[in-house]
């Protein structure tokens, strides 16, 4: 995700974040804990401020990290667009429009595909922007099917 401090401030990302994601599991790995980075000061007070008040919501221990940006690493192939890939039909729609793996995984059509997948996202934005997505008729109607399914 590339952040536009100009289209979404730090502390959007920071609700969104904590209002859809489960950080209170304790995970031991550490390629699938939950973390949150800053780049400045700024932004370690509003990541702290927004775990503080994420715990005392929900009345449980929160595990998320807030850690110092140093440098991302892309995750495995079979992480990617994780939900979308295990509905091959509409995998292979997208790798039509992008073949190469780093344009697969930069596409904002195949995250929002693999989003619906998820169940993220309603049937009214979907038929909103269906004809964006790059999709055959036949991935269009099973993606209509799944997020129906909901």
């Amino acid at each position: 995700m590339d952040y536009n401090p100009e289209e979404i401030t730090y502390e959007e990302l920071l609700q969104i974040f904590f209002d859809n994601h489960s950080p209170e599991y304790n995970v031991s790995a550490r390629q699938y804990i939950s973390v949150i980075f800053y780049q400045d000061e700024k932004q370690l007070e509003a990541a702290t401020k927004a775990l503080i008040q994420t715990q005392e919501k929900r009345g449980e221990k929160i595990y998320t990290q807030i850690l110092p940006y140093e440098k991302i690493y892309i995750a495995e192939t079979y992480h990617q667009k994780y939900y979308m890939q295990r509905v091959d039909l509409l995998k292979n729609d997208i790798k039509k429009h992008y073949p190469k793996f780093k344009d697969f995984v930069d596409s904002t059509a195949a995250a929002r595909i693999n989003g619906y997948v998820k169940g993220l996202g309603t049937m009214n934005q979907l038929m909103g922007e269906i004809d964006k997505l790059g999709l055959s008729d036949k991935g269009k109607k099973r993606l209509i099917e799944i997020v129906d399914s909901y």
